[in-house]
């Protein structure tokens, strides 16, 4: 039968999930036992979790659990995120739907202001 993960193991792994920042290993002694060896709950862990999709890791000496780099692309999340048109955009896009094809001048002389260079950037990266 095997044995679990030692006590000591399994509050270094939850302190490490339940922390927001990366820990150091001073940071981690401070909440387990007097005398705890928490270098080796470390490299336990850090066993523990390989190959995994998770992977304890060590940055500029301080401890936190990370995504796995392999796994980066299946995690990739693209959300298309649809953004308001300004009132000048709205009236240029109904000149430009009705008067096509128009240039920015017969657009200007239509609205009878000139048109922003932001408007037209704005429609452009709309379109495309």
């Amino acid at each position: 039968m095997s044995e679990g993960p030692s006590e000591l193991v399994r509050i270094v792994e939850a302190l490490l999930f339940a922390s927001a920042e990366p820990l150091s290993t001073a940071d981690l002694h401070e909440y387990t036992p007097d005398g705890a060896d928490v270098g080796a709950a470390l490299m336990q862990l850090k066993r523990d979790y390989e190959g995994r999709g998770v992977n304890l890791a060590e940055i500029d000496g301080k401890w936190a659990f990370r995504t796995s780099a392999d796994l980066a692309e299946a995690l990739a999340i693209e959300k298309e995120v649809s953004r308001k048109l300004s009132r000048a955009a709205l009236e240029t896009l109904a000149i430009v739907a009705y008067h096509q094809p128009v240039t920015r001048a017969e657009v200007e002389n239509i609205r009878g202001v000139a048109t922003h260079r932001g408007t037209l950037d704005a429609l452009i990266e709309a379109v495309g």
